[in-house]
């Protein structure tokens, strides 16, 4: 079954009876008041309600709404609501401009990760994906053309009474956060190393990389240059 046109669901959203030129009064003759605009927030959540588990795009929420960023309202009606809206960051089969409403049924809003211990959990970690040593920009392993980006996950699940408390969380990358990763995980000496090279400037990390490229024999060596269609001097064969 198709959308609905966003632009027509918009407008019966704020319909007013009767004509543009005829005013509405009460019994005592007095003029009615005219009813509030829905709010963007209600006009998406009812939006995503009338198409559950069909993919609406970022434009039809704009024309729904009436309001360009809406990106708010919507992590509104997830974190505050516990409306079950999925982003490509959740599943690989969207695209960045996509949503999704996967079931009408609420999950009750847990007290969230803040902001600060979010960025404390990060900073402590290195800004590495604890699983697999992914960053913020590597490539997807599933997905060439799209980047990961880094999540605060919970080691043991609130719903095991985990708790919100640093040393019960850690830093995935979105494949792993979405359980799906086969990579082999690194030592904790290779994690520690990660996180401490992510956390060093960038000249200092090109530095670092040039001396493992020249003390590692496994590095195969560049590729010989051609001068006038002849191999320079001294290069490998």
């Amino acid at each position: 079954m198709a959308v609905p046109n966003a632009k027509e669901f918009a407008r019966s959203a704020n319909s007013f009876p009767g004509s543009l030129h005829t005013v509405p009064k009460t019994s005592q003759g007095k003029p009615a008041k005219k009813p509030k605009k829905d709010s963007a927030r209600k006009k998406i959540r009812e939006f995503l309600i009338a198409n559950v588990g069909k993919v609406v795009t970022s434009k039809q929420i704009s024309e729904v709404s009436g309001i360009i960023a809406h990106a708010r309202r919507v992590r509104e009606l997830r974190d505050d609501e516990g409306m079950q809206i999925r982003t490509h960051t959740d599943r690989h089969d969207l695209k960045p401009d996509e949503y999704v409403l996967e079931s009408a049924e609420r999950k009750i809003p847990k007290k969230g990760i803040s902001p600060k211990l979010r960025i404390q959990v990060l900073e402590r970690d290195g800004y590495t994906c604890q699983l697999c040593g992914a960053t913020t920009g590597d490539p997807s392993t599933y997905n060439p053309n799209r980047k990961v980006r880094l999540h605060v996950d919970h080691i043991v699940p609130d719903s095991q009474e985990g708790g919100i408390k640093p040393e019960n969380l850690r830093t995935l990358c979105s494949d792993c956060n979405q359980g799906r990763s086969n990579i082999q995980a690194p030592s904790e000496t290779a994690k520690n190393i990660l996180a401490r090279i992510r956390k060093l400037s960038r000249a200092e990390q090109k530095e670092v990389f040039a001396v493992l490229k020249r003390s590692s024999p496994d590095v195969p060596p560049p590729p010989a240059k051609a001068v006038d269609g002849k191999k320079e001097p001294g290069t490998p064969d």
